[in-house]
């Protein structure tokens, strides 16, 4: 089973910048995650949300394959390419796997514009080194099916971490 962990952040790129992070960090088998989806709200108030996986290309792509196959047994190849990539595309297009869309913009809702979260689906970590990578960035914990504690812990780290860093690089700057 996964863990949901959506966190917010003050600017519009940082938590695009965490998704980088947490991938690089999946290569080295520190974290498994199932979905890793990104919501944006603009200066506008638009939300935008950025998925791991565009659904609909990958559909598209498969739906092409399996209608060129059939095209080739009713001898119209090109026929069978254009319905199965159209009907891929629709199909991958109403699919949704991993973090609910509707979940993610009504959070984004009650985000301020300008700013972003990050909702991942964890199915392995190992929390304290990806934890010492990600503190870096900050952010604010929104909504999580951690244990309250563990929740509490999250956040703690988030925060003090975050203030640590922000600390440090506005000393550097003034000097």
């Amino acid at each position: 089973m996964a863990d949901l962990i959506a966190v917010s952040y003050d600017s519009q790129y940082k938590a695009e910048e965490v998704r980088l992070e947490l991938l690089k960090l999946q290569k080295q088998h520190l974290i498994e995650l199932e979905d890793a989806a990104v919501v944006v709200k603009n200066q506008d108030g638009k939300i935008k949300l950025n998925q791991a996986i565009n659904l609909a290309a990958a559909g598209a792509a498969s739906g092409s394959f399996w209608g060129l196959l059939i095209g080739l047994l009713f001898l119209s190849p090109l026929l069978g390419v254009a319905v199965g990539a159209a009907g891929g595309a629709i199909g991958g297009a109403l699919s949704d796997i991993g973090v609910d869309d509707n979940f993610m913009r009504e959070l984004g809702e009650t985000m301020q514009p300008g700013s972003s979260a990050l909702f991942i689906l964890v199915r392995k970590v190992t929390p304290d080194k990806v934890l010492d990578e990600v503190a870096q960035f900050g952010g604010k914990v929104l909504r999580t099916s951690l244990s309250k504690d563990q929740e509490a812990q999250l956040q703690e780290t988030l925060s003090n971490r975050g203030i640590e860093l922000d600390k440090v690089h506005a000393e550097a700057t003034e000097s």
